[in-house]
Order: structure tokens, then C-alpha cells, then sequence
């Protein structure tokens, strides 16, 4: 088996490989070619914790495996390392085998970041040029990153509960040479794109926020309960998923179709886009909405490019097990 830990991963995943291998993923799931297995997210009683797995089969790529972490919200503050923390487990789907275990706390924010900015490539304006963040965590940082690379974006626009940490993606969008302007909800108007990434129980961007045109990835939204939107504002849209099953059990798509605003049929897989049975955005009015709730099969999918890479380096560590 190999192992691959987590300080060796900056070194090996980028932004590139992880939208290539995320994009192939959604598609091989539109295919039928890849299915996720059910989730499994429970409070432990515990830290306040959030612990949970996510798993998956991709026939096409032969990768099977899964994600087992979650959320510890005083990580930070009592222990210095960051809330989310998470290891993903790869077997050989021949034999049922240990293959890899690798570390998978920045895997995570890669490979989010990625669904949301494979949604901006294939669903967002070519013409768009203000972004807009709402959320200002350390995910956000990365999200920001992956999407300006989609997009000749002329301005970063944000807005965070704690407005002190609007200096996250301030420094991104400086980095980018990009002007950054910190705005109210309301200013979601301007936002041609919007990424929503927070760990919200209670909508923040409200449906009027939003102008006609936009494209949002909502990526908060993993858990039951949790919600980041207006639900009107699916009704508004044209609502995508990484997968649909997830979307209306533990995505923003939950509230909205509780409220009888959406059906699970007017849901569409982000894959069919990718594959081309989809259209995507028919309209320079259509506002798109991605409601990326993060599948097992991304962190596969990034985990096993991951050990290709460590191995063919040298710095995967192979031991018997």
C-alpha cells in the first residue's frame, strides 16, 4: 500500500490537474460510467464535531475508494491546524485491496474549488467581469484562485458575516491585480459571477441580490439543514448539481423543494453539460445556479492522480500491509 501524506500534496496537485480530473469525473457520473455511495455524516457528540464518509466507484478510471473526515469548528482557535480534516482511503476494485491512503485536508479545498470553477467554465457569461464572494474563510481563498482563471474578471466584489476577514480574498484579488471592494448583500447586484462559501444554517444571499445573468456556485451547502440562498432564488434559476441525489437530500436544493419552489426533475447533473447532452446557460438573462455538495468521487478522483504523481516522484512511501 501507499501512502502519501498530506505535507507532500502542495508539492504534487494543481489547480490544472485537479479541474481536469474533477471535470472528468462529473462527466463519467452524467455516463452512468461512476456513482457515488451514500453518505454517512453524523455529530459525533463530541468537539462539536461533524465526522462523516464519502465514497465512490468509477468504472471508467477503475478508481474506488473513500473519504473519511469532517468539520472540528475549534481546531483553530485551540489547536493551531484547520477545522476541516479529512484522509481518503483508495483499494484496487479487482481485489478489494488497501492501495493508497493519502492526506486529504488540502485535497478538499483543491477539489472544491475545482467543482466550482468547472460550473464558471461551463456555465457563466464569456463575458463576465465582476466576481463576487460571499464567504471570506480559508476555503474561499481557494475557490477565488480557481475561478479567476476562468474568466478575463476585471473585479473582485465580497461580503463575510465577519467582516474582519475580508482581508482572505482581498489579498487574492491583489495578488490577481485585480481591485477588491468590500460591498453589502445588496452589492451582489454587480457580481456577473457569484461563489457562495460559507457554513451557514440560514440564507445570506437573498433572491434579489442576485441580477439576471448570473452565474452562482453555491458550495457551502453539504449537511442537512444547512443554507446559504434564498430557496426562491432556485425557483429564479436553472439549478445544476454534482449529483442530484445529494443536491435535494443535503444541497441548497433541499429548502427549495421542501417549499414545493423546485422539483428534483428540474434539477440537472453538471456531467450532461461537460458531455454535451445539456445545453447549459441558453440565454444572456438565464441566471445559472451550481449546487456543488461535493461527491466522494471528486476526492478519488484528485487522490489517485495525487499517488500517480508521488510515486513516479519518489515521494510516495509504499509499505506492507
Amino acid at each position: 500500500m501507499w501512502i502519501v501524506p498530506e505535507r507532500e500534496i502542495a508539492g504534487l496537485m494543481t489547480r490544472e490537474a485537479a479541474f481536469d480530473a474533477v471535470e472528468k469525473v462529473f462527466a463519467a457520473m452524467a455516463s452512468k460510467d461512476a456513482y457515488n455511495f451514500p453518505v454517512v455524516r453524523e455529530a459525533i457528540g463530541h468537539e462539536d464535531a461533524l465526522y462523516g464518509f464519502k465514497g465512490g466507484f468509477d468504472r471508467a478510471g477503475l478508481t474506488l475508494g473513500l473519504k473519511a473526515g469532517g468539520y472540528w469548528p475549534h481546531n483553530l482557535e485551540t489547536k493551531g491546524i484547520i477545522n476541516h480534516q479529512s484522509t481518503v482511503f483508495l483499494f484496487d476494485p479487482e481485489t478489494g485491496r488497501a492501495k493508497a491512503m493519502v492526506g486529504g485536508n488540502l485535497l478538499t479545498a483543491l477539489r472544491t474549488a475545482a467543482a466550482s470553477s468547472v460550473s464558471i467554465a461551463h456555465l457563466a457569461r464569456k463575458d463576465a467581469k465582476v466576481i463576487g464572494m460571499v464567504g471570506a474563510g480559508h476555503q474561499a481563498t481557494f475557490q477565488l484562485r480557481a475561478a479567476l482563471e476562468q474568466r478575463d474578471f476585471e473585479k473582485v466584489i465580497g461580503w463575510n458575516y465577519h467582516p474582519d476577514m475580508l482581508p482572505n480574498i482581498e489579498k487574492i484579488a491583489t495578488e490577481a491585480g485585480l481591485p477588491f471592494e468590500a460591498v453589502p448583500l445588496e452589492g451582489m447586484r454587480d457580481a456577473d459571477v457569484i461563489i457562495s462559501i460559507t457554513s451557514s444554517f440560514a440564507p445570506s444571499l437573498m433572491a434579489d441580490h442576485v441580477s439576471p445573468g448570473t452565474h452562482l456556485a453555491c458550495m457551502g451547502t453539504d449537511t442537512k439543514g444547512k443554507q446559504e440562498v434564498e430557496a426562491a432564488l432556485l425557483a429564479r434559476a436553472t439549478v445544476f448539481a454534482d449529483e442530484i441525489a445529494q443536491s435535494v437530500s443535503i444541497g441548497e436544493a433541499q429548502h427549495a423543494i421542501a417549499a414545493g419552489l423546485i422539483a428534483e426533475r428540474d434539477i440537472v447533473e453538471i456531467g450532461a453539460v461537460i458531455n454535451g447532452a445539456h445545453p447549459g446557460r441558453r440565454s444572456a438573462d438565464e441566471i445559472t445556479l451550481f449546487d456543488g455538495t461535493g461527491v466522494g468521487l471528486q476526492d478519488l478522483a484528485v487522490a489517485a492522480s495525487v499517488v500517480d504523481l508521488a510515486i513516479a516522484k519518489g515521494l510516495a512511501i509504499e509499505v506492507d500491509f
